[in-house]
């Protein structure tokens, strides 16, 4: 990777509403990686920040945040994404170690595992989103001269579309193991469309397949409306998480996949706060309070 001058780059796609989340994950992967007790390293994140005009000013160092850690949003949000990018980068990798070969990021968005994590030399990774989205990434890596460490194939489809026939079509295959993140995707969507999603994972794995993602339990979000990260998000970087999250109901996913014959597991974040000794723990208030992690593994029938 070289150390070229930022430029801007076409931001179509990652300039305005859940794709301009993506530039503030992009953000705290690159202050995490930063840290001296860091859980996680992506050097490319800060490039994301710097080509889009968006989130110029946003800090890529803990050391440019004048609260530290202290601060809701580029400290204990930031550190939470830290930790969320260490737990699934051990989920997949673990996973593409037993057996399994295909990895299917679901909302890729910014993800540089592709790029970042050590993968069997016949691992495939397919990266779903958006043809901007997808386009962004691609020019801001290219100018970095960035090098996947696995055949890397990117699949231009909006989620809300036909994505089974671009992703089969793409080359991967459902009768071979497959892992699947859904990282900070499934509350973006209706319910019927998250269930959709699941039942088409389910659809299209075999046994030895993984999932991992990302829940949310709370019966009302915006009773948290008024919490730290939410206010700080909303009022310092224009992004209203509540207003881009769906309010319908939610349904039990992890339930769903249990019935289906899938071993699953839910955890808070605050578990792996525990084990790792970093990251946030609760707190009055807490818009991470609700935030489950589900991994689940597609046994032999």
């Amino acid at each position: 990777m070289t150390g070229t001058a930022p430029r801007h780059t076409e931001v179509e796609g990652v300039d305005a509403g859940v794709g301009l989340t993506a530039l503030l994950v992009a953000a705290a992967r690159a202050i995490e990686t930063h840290r001296h007790d860091s859980l996680a390293q992506d050097t490319y994140a800060e490039h994301f920040v710097r080509a889009a005009p968006a989130c110029a000013n946003w800090p890529v160092r803990i050391a440019q945040v004048p609260d530290g850690d202290s601060d809701p949003l580029w400290g204990r949000f930031a550190r939470y994404f830290g930790l969320r990018t260490r737990v699934l980068d051990d989920f997949v990798l673990r996973s593409v170690r037993t057996n399994a070969r295909q990895v299917v990021l679901l909302g890729a968005g910014l993800d540089t595992r592709a790029f970042r994590l050590d993968w069997p030399s016949d691992c495939v990774v397919y990266e779903i989103d958006r043809a901007g989205v997808l386009a962004f990434k691609h020019q801001v890596l290219t100018d970095l001269s960035a090098t996947p460490k696995a055949e890397r194939v990117t699949v231009p489809v909006d989620l809300r579309a036909d994505w089974v026939t671009a992703l089969t079509t793409a080359g991967f295959d459902p009768a071979a193991p497959s892992v699947w993140l859904a990282e900070g995707l499934l509350f973006y969507l209706p319910g019927p469309a998250e269930t959709y999603l699941i039942d088409t994972v389910d659809r299209l794995t075999t046994e030895g397949s993984t999932l991992a993602f990302e829940a949310k339990l709370e019966k009302d979000l915006q009773a948290y409306r008024d919490s730290p990260i939410y206010t700080a998000t909303r009022e310092r970087i224009g992004i209203d998480l509540l207003h881009l999250f769906d309010e319908g109901p939610r349904p039990d996913s992890a339930g769903d996949l249990t019935s289906k014959g899938w071993s699953t597991s839910m955890h808070t974040p605050f578990d792996f706060t525990r084990r790792f000794r970093r990251g946030p723990l609760p707190e009055p208030n807490d818009a991470l309070e609700g935030n489950r992690w589900v991994f689940a593994h597609k046994p032999s029938s």
